[in-house]
Parts: C-alpha cells; sequence; structure tokens
C-alpha cells in the first residue's frame, strides 16, 4: 500500500500517540490564552495612557505566541479528530481573527484619545473555544448521564 502524502507532512504516528493528551493540552492553551489576553489588555491601557498617538502601542507577544500555538494544536487535534478538530478550530480561527480586529480597534481608539474599550468580541470568542474545548477534554465526566440518556 502507497504510504499517503500527509504521511510525509505530518508525523501521524506521533500524533496518534498523543491524541489522548491532546484535548487537556488545547483546554491548557486557551486558558493561557485568556491570561495572556488579560495581559495584552492592561498592556494596551498602559500604552494608550503614556503615549499621544498609536504609537506607543504594540502586539502583545506573548499573547500572539499563544495564539499561534492554539491555532496549531487545533489542527494537530483535526488530524486526529476530524469533526471535533474541524470545530474546534473554527472557533479557534474565529477567535484569532477577533484578536486581530480587537488590537486594530485598540490603536483607532488610542489614536483618537478615546477610552481604551475591552476586547469584547475576542471575550465572547475565546467563551467558545473554552466550551468546545472543556467539552472535548472534558466529556469523560459526564459520559455516563450522556449515554443514559442518548
Amino acid at each position: 500500500m502507497l504510504p499517503s502524502p500527509l504521511e510525509f507532512l505530518v508525523p501521524l504516528g506521533a500524533l496518534e500517540s498523543v491524541a489522548g493528551v491532546l484535548p487537556f493540552l488545547i483546554l491548557a492553551v486557551v486558558l493561557v490564552n485568556v491570561v495572556t489576553r488579560l495581559l495584552a489588555q492592561k498592556s494596551f491601557e498602559r500604552a494608550a495612557a503614556e503615549g499621544d498617538d498609536d504609537e506607543e502601542l504594540s502586539r502583545y507577544l506573548p499573547h500572539e505566541v499563544v495564539n499561534v500555538l492554539l491555532v496549531v494544536l487545533s489542527f494537530a487535534f483535526m488530524v486526529v479528530h476530524p469533526h471535533g478538530g474541524m470545530v474546534l478550530s473554527v472557533l479557534v480561527l474565529g477567535m484569532v481573527i477577533s484578536d486581530f480586529f480587537e488590537y486594530e480597534s485598540r490603536r483607532v481608539e488610542a489614536r483618537n484619545d478615546m477610552e481604551v474599550d475591552k476586547p469584547k468580541s475576542a471575550i465572547v470568542a475565546s467563551g467558545l473555544v473554552i466550551a468546545y474545548a472543556s467539552y472535548q477534554a472534558l466529556f469523560f465526566l459526564v459520559e455516563p448521564i450522556w449515554n443514559s440518556i442518548v
């Protein structure tokens, strides 16, 4: 049998060996993402207060690194669990896109001497990601009840 072209790009054996731990890792990284979002918001508020324009604002590197890690992990989860991974990947990409636009909103607010607002859309998007990642990682807690109903 010929090997799949995907086998040359993604170490499928390594992914299969960590498939059981991957949902818990994703849940942990999503929670770290919330913490880095909070730290980024504090950084934006401090930079907006110190500067006259949006020149002081810059992307918060730890938050961007966690975003990239979360995208990579959700794509890896899609390889081992296609349905759950696809749902999680769409939610994570939506959260990353909302983070991008929230940063641009903070720049506009700083440029126009407005009060720096909270990243509301990114908070809602991360709440959805937390809910689904929790469902994937902690389903074993409700599985007996779920199976008795369904």
